[in-house]
Order: C-alpha cells, then sequence, then structure tokens
C-alpha cells in the first residue's frame, strides 16, 4: 500500500500510529491535489503568453504531469482502503474517475492525429502533426486520400456559413470507398477518424483532422457512463449525505439574508426632438420590411433598435421610436447631422474636446477636419488605453451613421435566381450581370421615390410605395423570408425590453426583501425572523414566490422567443448563456420552495437577487445582444444540452456563494447557512461533471478529440476539483466547521468567474466565441 510506514522497532503500530500514518497520506493527497490545481492554472497563463502547442508539448504531454496525476490516483486508493469505505456508490464514483484517468493515459500513449490537405484531385496519404505553432512532422496513413468535392453551405440569402462539407474518396489498395465530413459529422475507415478542419480560401482544397484512438475512447466513455450513474445516484440516494441534507433543510424554515448592492441610475436626455421626423405610421410600416443584418433576415425594425441603442444609448429618442429615427436620418440625413444624438460615455473625451454627453455629427468635423481621426488612428496601431478606446468606440458610431448615409446597411431588395440561390441587395452597390435590368431600376429608384412623396407631404403614396416593396420581397425572397411566425416574434421580442425590465425589477425585489428580512431579524431570533407571523406576512412571503414566478415566466418567453427567431436554443454567445445562468438561477430557487413545500423569503430573495445580477452582467458593453448566425461547429443537440448543465451548476454555485457571504456576514446564520450551501453544492458539482463531460464527448464529435487543455477545459476541470473537496468533509475535518466552510466556499468562487468570465475575456481557447 502506498505511503504506508513500518518501522523496525514496532512492527505492529498502535491505533495512535495508524492516526499519524492517515494523517501523513491525508496530508499528501491534499498536497498533491493543490499542486495538479496550480500546475493547470498556471499552464493556461503560459498557455496565453506563448501558444497551445507550447504547453502541450511542454507542460501537458510531459512525463511529470502523468506521473503527477498517476500520484494523485494512487494517494486517493490508498486513502479509500485505510477508511475501509464499502458505499458501492462511492466507490464506482472514484472508480469512474480512475477508469477516465486510464483511459486519457491510453490516449496519450496510443493515439496519434494531424491534418491531410486534400487539393485537385491527386490523392495523398501524408499527413502533418503539429509539434510547435510553425512546425510539424509528416506521417503516413495506411490508405490514400483524394478530394472529390468541398462546398459552404450558406444560410439562405446570407453570406453566413451554414456547414462546410468535403467529399471525398479513400484508396485502399484496389478498393476504392466515397466519404462525405462536415461539422459535427464524421467519417471512420479502419480505425482513422476524419474531421471537416479548415479550408483553401478560393474553395479548391479541404483540410481534414485524422484521428486514431483505438482503446483510448472506449475506456474513456466508459468512464464517463459509470461517473454520470454515480453522480445522478449519489442525488437520489436516500442513504446519502445529500438526501440527509434534505431532511435537515426542510427542519430549517429559512434565513435572513443581508447583502448590500446599489443600482446605477439610468440617464434620460428628455426634451422634443427639434428635427423633421418621418409619421410613426409610415416609420412602423418601414420597421416592417425585411432586410440582411448580422447575416440573417431579420425585420428593419431590429436595425432600428440596434441603431438607436448603439449611438444615443436608448432604444427611443425624444419620444421617436427607433423606426423613426433611422428612417429620418435615411430621409433627412443634413438636418439630422446637427441632431445631438451621438452618446459620448468618455469624460475624458468630452473634456479634450469640449463636448456636450450629447454631441451631433457635425460637431466632430472641425473645418472639414475630422477631430478623432489621430486618435482612431493611434487606437489601430495598438495604443489600447482607455482614452484612445473610448474615441475607438465613438469613431465606430459614427462609422454606422456614415455607412447609413451611404446606403450599405439597408440591403431590402432580394433577388432569387434560377439556381435557388437568393441576394439581397442594396440602393447603392454594383449589381452583377445576371440581374435583371429591371430589378436594378426598381432597387435604384426606389428610395428616391419615396422621399420625393414624403418631400411634398404625400404620405399615402410613400406608405403604398413601402406596401409594395413588402410584397415584392415575399415574391423575391424565396426560401430566405422568415416564416410569419418567426417574423411575429421578433415584433414581440422587439416591442418589449423584457432583460431591461427584468434586471430592474429583481434587483428592486430582492433587495426590499432583504430590507423586510433584516428588520425581522434585529427583534426575533433566526427562526422566527423568517417565519410568516400572521396573515400580512403571510401575503408578503405568498407574493414574493409570485413575483418569482412571473419573472420566471417572463424570462422563459424572452429566451422562448429568440430560439423561434434564430431557430437554435439560445445558447450561442456570452449574452445568451448569462441569461440561462439567470434562468436557472430562477428555476432552482422555485425548485427548492416546492422541496421545502411552504413559502421561504430566503430561497427567493436569493433567485431574485442573482438572477438580477446576472441579468445586470448581461447589460455590461462586453456583452452583444444582436442575434445572429450560429458558427456551424456550435450547431449541435450535444451542445445545448452539455450548456445546460453548466448553466445550471453555474446557479447552483452561484447560490453558494451568496450562503457564504451571509454566514459570514452573521454568525448566528453560519450553521444554517452551511447547511443550506452545501445542500446546493451536491447538485451543483453533480450537474458540473455531467456538463463538462458531456462537453468532452460533444468536442470528440466535432473535431476529433475528448480533450484537449484548452483553457475553458482546464479552467471547468479545476473548478470542478475545487468544488468537490468540500464534500469530503469526513475526510477533512476542517470543512465540518462554519467559518472555515464559508471562507473556502467565498474563495472557490474566484475559480467559477475565472471559468466563466476570466477564460472568455483574458485567456486564449476554442471558448474564444462566447
Amino acid at each position: 500500500m502506498l505511503f504506508l510506514i513500518i518501522t523496525k522497532q514496532q512492527p505492529i503500530c498502535p491505533a495512535s500510529c495508524g492516526r499519524g500514518h492517515q494523517k501523513d497520506v491525508k496530508k499528501i493527497l491534499l498536497t498533491l491535489y493543490v499542486a495538479v490545481l496550480v500546475v493547470m492554472a498556471v499552464a493556461t497563463l503560459v498557455e496565453n503568453a506563448t501558444s497551445t502547442p507550447y504547453v502541450q508539448q511542454h507542460i501537458y504531454g510531459t512525463w511529470w504531469f502523468c506521473v503527477l496525476w498517476t500520484l494523485l490516483a494512487a494517494g486517493g486508493v490508498a486513502v479509500i482502503i485505510r477508511r475501509k469505505v464499502r458505499r458501492w456508490n462511492v466507490l464506482l464514483l472514484h472508480l469512474a474517475l480512475l477508469v477516465i484517468l486510464t483511459g486519457a493515459l491510453l490516449t496519450h500513449l496510443t493515439s496519434y492525429k494531424g491534418v491531410v490537405h486534400l487539393r485537385g484531385d491527386q490523392p495523398t496519404n501524408k499527413y502533418a502533426e503539429m509539434t510547435a505553432m510553425t512546425a510539424g512532422d509528416v506521417h503516413e496513413l495506411p490508405f490514400y486520400v483524394r478530394l472529390d468535392k468541398f462546398s459552404q453551405l450558406n444560410h439562405a440569402g446570407t453570406k453566413a456559413a451554414a456547414d462546410y462539407v468535403t467529399r471525398f474518396t479513400i484508396i485502399d489498395g484496389n478498393s476504392k470507398y466515397r466519404c462525405i465530413v462536415s461539422m459535427n459529422n464524421i467519417a471512420t475507415f479502419r480505425g482513422v477518424r476524419f474531421y471537416q478542419a479548415s479550408f483553401d480560401s478560393d474553395h479548391l482544397g479541404s483540410y481534414l483532422q485524422v484521428n486514431s484512438d483505438r482503446y483510448g475512447i472506449p475506456v474513456t466513455y466508459a468512464g464517463y457512463a459509470m461517473l454520470f450513474f454515480s453522480l445522478l445516484w449519489l442525488l437520489i440516494d436516500p442513504k446519502g449525505t445529500f438526501r440527509r441534507l434534505a431532511r435537515r433543510l426542510k427542519a430549517i424554515p429559512g434565513f435572513g439574508l443581508a447583502l448590500l448592492l446599489t443600482l446605477a441610475a439610468f440617464s434620460y436626455n428628455a426634451g422634443a426632438a427639434a428635427q423633421p421626423a418621418v409619421p410613426k405610421q409610415t416609420a412602423e410600416r418601414f420597421g416592417h420590411l425585411l432586410m440582411r443584418y448580422n447575416e440573417r433576415i431579420c425585420p428593419v425594425e431590429t436595425f432600428a433598435l440596434d441603431f438607436t441603442q448603439k449611438i444615443n444609448g436608448h432604444r427611443t429618442y425624444h419620444g421617436l421610436t427607433a423606426n423613426q429615427v433611422l428612417m429620418s436620418w435615411i430621409f433627412f440625413p443634413k438636418e439630422w447631422s446637427n441632431e445631438p444624438f451621438i452618446k459620448i460615455k468618455s469624460k475624458a473625451v468630452r473634456q479634450r474636446f469640449g463636448l456636450p454627453e450629447y454631441a451631433s455629427l457635425d460637431a466632430f468635423f472641425n473645418g472639414g477636419t475630422y477631430i478623432l481621426g489621430s486618435a482612431a488612428s493611434a487606437y489601430a496601431e495598438g495604443q489600447t488605453d482607455a482614452y484612445h478606446k473610448a474615441c475607438a468606440d465613438i469613431d465606430g458610431k459614427l462609422q454606422i451613421i456614415m455607412s447609413l448615409r451611404q446606403g450599405t446597411p439597408l440591403t431590402l431588395f432580394p433577388h432569387t435566381y434560377a439556381d435557388g440561390t437568393t441576394q439581397w441587395y442594396s440602393p447603392f452597390e454594383k449589381y452583377p450581370k445576371r440581374l435583371p435590368q429591371t430589378e436594378v431600376v426598381f432597387i435604384k429608384n426606389f428610395f428616391p421615390f419615396v422621399y420625393g412623396s414624403m418631400a411634398g407631404g404625400d404620405y399615402t403614396t410613400a406608405d403604398t410605395l413601402l406596401s409594395k416593396l413588402a410584397d415584392y420581397q415575399v415574391r423575391q425572397g424565396g426560401s430566405s423570408v422568415p416564416s410569419p411566425l418567426r417574423i411575429k416574434a421578433e415584433h414581440v421580442y422587439n416591442a418589449c425590453p423584457l432583460a431591461s425590465i427584468l434586471f430592474m425589477a429583481n434587483l428592486t425585489l430582492g433587495l426590499i426583501g432583504i430590507v423586510m428580512a433584516c428588520v425581522r431579524l434585529r427583534r426575533n431570533t433566526v427562526l422566527r425572523a423568517t417565519q410568516p407571523s400572521g396573515r400580512g406576512q403571510m401575503m408578503w412571503f405568498i407574493g414574493l414566490d409570485g413575483m418569482l414566478l412571473l419573472s420566471f415566466l417572463a424570462l422563459t418567453l424572452l429566451l422562448a422567443l429568440r430560439w423561434i427567431i434564430t431557430g437554435v436554443i439560445p445558447m450561442g454567445n456570452g449574452y445568451e448563456t448569462t441569461l440561462v445562468v439567470a434562468w436557472m438561477t430562477q428555476l432552482c430557487g422555485l425548485l427548492m420552495i416546492a422541496a421545502t413545500r411552504r413559502p421561504c423569503a430566503l430561497f427567493t430573495s436569493f433567485a431574485l437577487l442573482l438572477s438580477g445580477f446576472f441579468l445586470l452582467v448581461s447589460h455590461l458593453s462586453m456583452m452583444d445582444p444582436a442575434m445572429g448566425q450560429l458558427v456551424p461547429v456550435l450547431n449541435s443537440p450535444l451542445l445545448s444540452v452539455h450548456v445546460s448543465f453548466m448553466m445550471m451548476s453555474y446557479a447552483l454555485l452561484a447560490l453558494t456563494f451568496v450562503c457564504a457571504i451571509m454566514g459570514l456576514a452573521s454568525p448566528r446564520m453560519r450553521p444554517g447557512m452551511q447547511v443550506l450551501s452545501a445542500f446546493m453544492l451536491y447538485p451543483a458539482v453533480a450537474t458540473l461533471g455531467i456538463g463538462m463531460f458531456l462537453g468532452a464527448i460533444w468536442a470528440n464529435v466535432s473535431w476529433g478529440t475528448y480533450w484537449s487543455w484548452d483553457s475553458k477545459e482546464t479552467w471547468a476541470l479545476i473548478t470542478f476539483l475545487v468544488y468537490a473537496l468540500p464534500l469530503h468533509g469526513g475526510l477533512y475535518k476542517r470543512f465540518r466547521r462554519p467559518v472555515f466552510y464559508h471562507v473556502y466556499m467565498l474563495l472557490a468562487f474566484l475559480t467559477l468567474l475565472m471559468t466563466y468570465f476570466g477564460v472568455n475575456y483574458f485567456l486564449t481557447g476554442m471558448h474564444s466565441y462566447a
């Protein structure tokens, strides 16, 4: 047995000696555990400073890294044997981790992978294995591969890629086999798997990733299956710790909450627009037209809202709708150039150029000189300090206005050709020769006709022309025109900023609930403070739960609308996943209320506050709410399931963070907060583990490797290991002490923040799309 110490003087150790040896083993095991975490964390920072091949070669692929994991596994086995663990589900859980590590070792020792470049009709059996950022070794396959055709399939009416397809032939002696690969669709021959990796810019060549892992994948997948079953059993085992915590939780009516949050005041520029504006009825008709925007076909109204929000910071302007603002900028550009419409957030920029908070387009041109020109150029050349970044942001707003004045974004005119392809054109561009001349005349003259009607005050004719354009779009748009359900869903989505309303309402309601709980806590014991004392208190508690349910339903509607509009589950970018975390947080709160079978201000306050916080985060400048086409590799059902489990775990772990704050803020609530936190920690770790390894399966299906030590994967594993440690309270007694437990959970939350935010915005990796 590892780490067993036998002295010559005392061949039979007394009980105290056994306890001492057990402490030594636990210390060694904890040291190895921390060492693994530190090495992985440092490796992600090294990868960001160097390259992925570098850390693959000098850290993850080294013998000492494998030995470190082997010693950690051996230490865990030694502790299990010493403690004589007999519960089969606990043994199965740890056995699953050993099987996964064994599979990873087999993959490391027996697999090979690389990239084969196919071009023309010449067969090849050569593939390149990357050993450094710009270097690689060339190896041979046991057969030849020949390209037949590469195709990029676009979403109808756009240039956004829907899929990449490579048709090729495998030549094995005198036998030939025709194969097809695309994103999330692999081909397998004699144990070698082919994945779509990349393609030549002229679309005449294709890069396929080849991967052979005969032994590692089946062993690893067996470990995944064991892990899934054991994690789920961890939650439903009648004799397990989680069920015991649930029974203890039912005996605790609830607790107070003390958490200070400040709400930012949103400025609004009151007054009446002085410049001419298009009537609302005409502007709404214009907003219901379709256009190509963000490489999808959507109502003009969506572009109008983004235009107004990005440049002015609001959805409306002095009582004018976004459709009125956009149409007025199009048809009255000279007048609106002098309107103080452009919001300048940076105080430094305002002071430097003597500008107000809201400036006009003309204010940025002094005697024909563009005042931001030098600062914007300096930012492009690498001066990325706050001042130059602010100048670049304003420059981006001005570029949007200038492109609108040139008509570039106004791709409202579709044409479906005989081959079935549809293209959407703007009024001012170079048209292909195959576009009928009658269509060219119509496109070029449409806006002048509309302007002429409005200039003469004949808005009835303008409305008629817009209606004719709507009919033209349906007739010429072909399959690129969204279904009536999608268009209706987008209009409903645009009609009300649900996310903005919910984050303010949730934070406000949560804060009110907290204040009331804290006031009662000063007058009563912990138990009595959170019990409804009388009809009025009962109605308040029920009303708060009802508001949580309404907020949950509203957020469900918002996500459902985005799903209908885009056709895919809304989990494809940072904004959408933040909304999903907020939704999961509210769902957790409702499930916990249902589990306790009584109104509880604690669960409701937690859910409202945290969901409000995540919705607030979704409004940060780094989060883009615009909807676009999903990257082809992300269009997989496995991605949706993987992200769902990850978001559920993040929501639960965020709740444990709030429990830690409360436990440390009030000594009277520490034991109860620890029970509640541990109750949420079990499903949090279970869903995190399941989500993480579902992601590994998706990665294996999509690009040929179930674990690539990507920064996101690595930090997810670090988070899993950090949060799994408190579940071993029987081994490390300190976790039974409320203060130590809450401090640990407070610090552990930093790993979650790094996994969700830090990796996306500060490190490199395949998850940069988030």
